[in-house]
């Protein structure tokens, strides 16, 4: 049975995924190079820094505790931005092609240190791209087009240095990407002193206390007036058991994966989580998430970037198809949709 609740105006979905946890960690353990620290990108004034931080562990067993289990198993090391990207980030990113240029991202405009809001799936690839071209590496995902908001295309087995059967969506020789389905809610909910996964990104089972902004512990940053907007990056309330700041509340986070976790489409919806500042907490819990098409830009919807050694193995498989057939023949799939205003 599939569930919908309705959280502040936007329906999202508890799935039912009846995948073994194992099926998802077949994948065997192993440790990549890690790249967690600080990193510079881009050249003279339009440089930024954007801090990672490991998310080890590997082979941990995914959440069986929720009716969409199993997730958060990743058979590797990664690291994930501390925090989300902000507008400053997209504003040199910008800045290297000119306003006139095809590539240039558009967002919302609320102070350089807010996280960067109103970009699509599309846009936040193109951004991903660039992080790995501008410093000598291979493009994540595979955009054949000129326009910033245009689907990817899958990479396929002629691609054959590229091409992962597990995930057409990444290329193998990329090193910075957009966190999978298993990376992100890894690094949200997982514990790696315990081994136990909490329902909120603060490590704990309870709600967090509502703050407008601040990094005190099992804080964050929702429950708000929407005219409010979102606290700044490094200000969106406390951190994930691994360092991660902001990954319940502040902005929704978009994710790699498609929202049937098969990524067999370049159009398919995508999937983005965490909840946003005016949302209430049910929408930063473990057992929720939203979706919507690549192109659609939310004004309540962000991201974050993962970054992996090239050497790293394909990403832990996500649920078979004949898994994902028989949640669509259980019920349909529904999510209203925010616009950018």
């Amino acid at each position: 049975m599939r569930c919908f609740h309705l959280f502040h105006g936007r329906w999202t979905r508890l799935s039912v995924l009846s995948v073994a946890a194992g099926a998802l960690a077949t994948v065997a353990s192993m440790a990549a190079p890690s790249f967690a620290g600080t990193i510079t990108f881009g050249t003279d004034a339009n440089q930024f820094n954007m801090e990672f931080v490991t998310i080890g562990n590997p082979g941990n067993a995914g959440d069986t505790n929720l009716v969409q289990d199993p997730a958060g198993a990743v058979g590797y090391t990664y690291d994930i931005g501390k925090f989300e990207v902000s507008e400053d980030m997209i504003e040199k990113y910008n800045a290297n092609f000119g306003t006139a240029n095809s590539l240039v991202i558009t967002k919302d405009t609320r102070d350089t240190n807010k996280p960067a809001t109103g970009i699509s799936w599309n846009e936040a690839a193109r951004f991903v791209n660039w992080l790995n071209t501008s410093t000598g590496g291979f493009a994540a995902y595979n955009l054949t087009t000129g326009g910033v908001n245009d689907d990817i295309a899958l990479w396929t087995a002629s691609d054959t240095l590229d091409y992962d059967p597990l995930n057409p969506y990444r290329s193998k020789r990329a090193t910075y990407v957009l966190p999978s389905w298993n990376e992100w809610y890894k690094a949200a909910y997982y514990d790696p002193n315990t081994s136990a996964y909490y329902y909120y990104a603060t490590g704990s089972d309870s709600a967090p206390t509502a703050v407008a902004s601040g990094t005190t512990d099992n804080t964050a940053v929702y429950d708000q007036l929407f005219l409010q907007g979102p606290a700044d990056v490094t200000n969106a309330g406390g951190l994930s058991p691994y360092g991660v700041m902001g990954l319940g509340g502040n902005a929704d986070e978009l994710e790699e994966s498609s929202f049937d976790l098969a990524n067999s489409s370049g159009s398919s919806d995508r999937v983005f989580r965490g909840g946003a500042w005016f949302d209430d907490s049910s929408s930063l819990a473990s057992y929720t998430y939203s979706l919507d098409n690549p192109s659609i830009e939310f004004d309540h919807v962000g991201f974050r970037v993962a970054s992996l050694s090239s050497s790293a193995p394909p990403a832990v498989p996500e649920p078979s198809m004949m898994v994902i057939g028989t949640l669509f023949g259980i019920g349909g799939l529904m999510a209203k949709r925010r616009m950018k205003k």
